[in-house]
């Protein structure tokens, strides 16, 4: 009896945790007034969103021309250590992609992790990053998408094994992981400096393959951009702070030089998934790319 009574009270307790957790990490939708008086989007500032966020990296159909790659089909697959990942059709085909989603729609997805349907989205999808861009930039984001051509391709879905295929899990992952804090504390950082570290910690998610990962996937912040292991298996990702090493021998110009015409300054190339990257930055305005080299300079040697 005392058996069973024990066995009792642990299944409750197991039942009252489980709710709890449930509860605490549940899909966040942001406050329907964040969106409410959102005013009309600028689309200047949304292409330029765009260009920072390196969207084309990964939502453009794989191997798809110049001409071809504001087509945002999806489909890039991304592989990991906790399977293959699918980057979505993000156009704005009203069935195939995100034609028919709402401002606050989108808004949840880039800056809580949550679906349409509520559910959790992988965080393959940096929104961990994208939680620090502000309301302004993510409705001027969303305007610009809108103009951009339209895909019925359909991608496919995720490939993950079990455990990593359970969504639910992932809210305990966003109660580790998920916040809007800086990454690295900065003190007396001028405009320039301020302006890069939205840009690398925000849109532009540099952290996201620069920084080493826990056995959990998430960020080790203590070594903020002092890369690390490529994801998908092969060679490693360059350290970007200012070590030896990393950037300790570049100047500020080399950086927005070499952001600009992907030339380092012993004069090799960008090679790999950097390629896109720098393409991406390249049609940023200069000042953003001097801001970006700047926050690189600033941040905490690793």
């Amino acid at each position: 009896m005392a058996f069973k009574k024990i066995l009792g009270a642990v299944v409750v307790l197991g039942a009252l945790g489980a709710g709890a957790f449930l509860f605490v990490t549940a899909p966040e939708r942001l406050p329907a007034e964040t969106w409410a008086s959102a005013g009309e989007p600028d689309l200047a500032n949304g292409e330029r969103i765009f260009h920072a966020g390196g969207c084309v990296s990964c939502h453009a159909a794989p191997g798809a021309p110049d001409d071809q790659k504001l087509v945002l089909a999806g489909g890039l697959a991304l592989k990991s250590p906790f399977g293959t990942f699918h980057a979505p059709n993000i156009s704005p085909d009203e069935t195939a992609g995100i034609g028919a989603w709402t401002l606050a729609e989108f808004g949840d997805a880039m800056m809580r992790g949550t679906g349409r349907d509520g559910e959790h989205l992988y965080p393959s999808f940096p929104y961990a990053s994208y939680a620090r861009m502000t309301v302004k930039d993510v409705v001027d984001l969303y305007g610009y998408l809108k103009t951009l051509p339209k895909s019925a391709n359909v991608a496919p879905d995720h490939e993950l094994p079990f455990p990593f295929n359970i969504r639910l899990a992932l809210g305990g992952w966003k109660f580790l992981y998920l916040n809007d804090a800086p990454r690295v504390e900065l003190a007396d950082a001028d405009d320039a400096v301020k302006r890069g570290q939205y840009l690398v910690e925000g849109p532009g998610h540099c952290g996201e393959c620069h920084t080493p990962r826990d056995m959990l996937g998430g960020l080790k912040t203590g070594q903020w951009l002092a890369g690390g292991p490529n994801p998908e298996g092969e060679g490693r990702i360059p350290n970007i702070t200012p070590a030896e090493g990393g950037f300790g021998s570049w100047s500020v110009g080399d950086i927005v030089s070499y952001l600009e015409t992907g030339f380092t300054p012993e004069f090799d190339s960008v090679g790999g998934a950097m390629v896109s990257v720098q393409k991406n930055m390249a049609l940023l305005p200069k000042e953003d790319r001097e801001a970006i080299a700047a926050y690189l300079k600033a941040v905490p040697a690793h």
